[in-house]
């Protein structure tokens, strides 16, 4: 299928390794310009070489997104570059373990900065040039907000706020055009995935048990694979589809855990 994104600007935030790494390569390998806000030169960096090495284009600016301005001057970044925003990608996150026991005011506010205060930020610096293009918005966000998952309370309220906004967002700019979706993810390998999973006492016995309860495959959802719908959600191929809450997740928290076993 032709996504005819060739030569679409892309923010994507959080674009330099795992989840944002896939959606960089396959909004490239697509045609469009990625270009990836992160807060770690190298790693942007090298994500640009590994798209450019492939053939594609992307560009990248280094930004701290937990200093509300660094929002601002990341689009303001884009638009000196290209003069032009097509779509915007709100990715950067991290599930930080703030929970409601041993967490604290001031780690909780803090957690709301890394994981949600610059999907606003982002959207409402991007929305003037959105406008012009009638662009698109892909909101990733986590099954945390509706299953709980224990001891992140900071990270489930922010995919909450991250769910809400895809829907409050889809209706105030129905008016322009724009499109907003979120992707809910559950069970994706990445490199935070394997980093968590290894502080565990037995990783291996741990990932087997969840692997074994996701129904469709009993395997992890791949980045590729939410790279792929964030593409097919920024592409006039879903032209009808917004504000819509998408579970790419091989039916993990939907479907019926005896599924998996049978």
């Amino acid at each position: 299928m032709n996504l005819e994104l060739q030569d679409k600007v892309i923010i994507v935030s959080g674009g330099a390794k795992g989840i944002g790494e896939g959606i960089v390569k396959v909004l490239a390998s697509e045609g469009a310009i990625p270009f990836i806000v992160g807060r770690n030169e190298a790693d942007n960096k090298a994500a640009v070489a590994a798209v450019e090495a492939a053939g594609g284009k992307a560009y990248h600016t280094v930004a701290e997104l937990t200093e509300p301005k660094a929002s601002e001057a990341a689009v303001k970044t884009v638009l000196d570059r290209f003069g032009r925003i097509d779509g915007l990608v709100n990715n950067a996150g991290v599930n930080d373990g703030v929970g409601l026991e041993h967490g604290s005011y001031d780690a909780f506010m803090a957690s709301l900065h890394k994981n949600l205060v610059h999907y606003y930020l982002l959207a409402h610096h991007a929305l003037p040039a959105l406008k012009a293009t009638k662009g698109a918005i892909v909101n990733i966000s986590s099954k945390t907000a509706e299953t709980g998952q224990g001891g992140t309370s900071a990270y489930a309220a922010a995919n909450g706020g991250r769910n809400a906004l895809t829907r409050e967002w889809a209706v105030e700019l129905l008016k322009y055009g724009i499109r907003v979706n979120a992707i809910i993810v559950a069970e994706c390998w990445t490199p935070l995935y394997d980093k968590w999973i290894s502080t565990l006492p037995d990783p291996k016995s741990k990932l087997e048990s969840i692997v074994k309860n996701i129904p469709l495959g009993q395997r992890m959802t791949t980045a590729g694979e939410i790279a792929n719908m964030t593409a097919f959600l920024l592409s006039q191929q879903s032209s009808h589809t917004t504000g819509q809450l998408i579970h790419v997740d091989g039916g993990y928290v939907h479907l019926d855990r005896a599924l998996a076993n049978a």
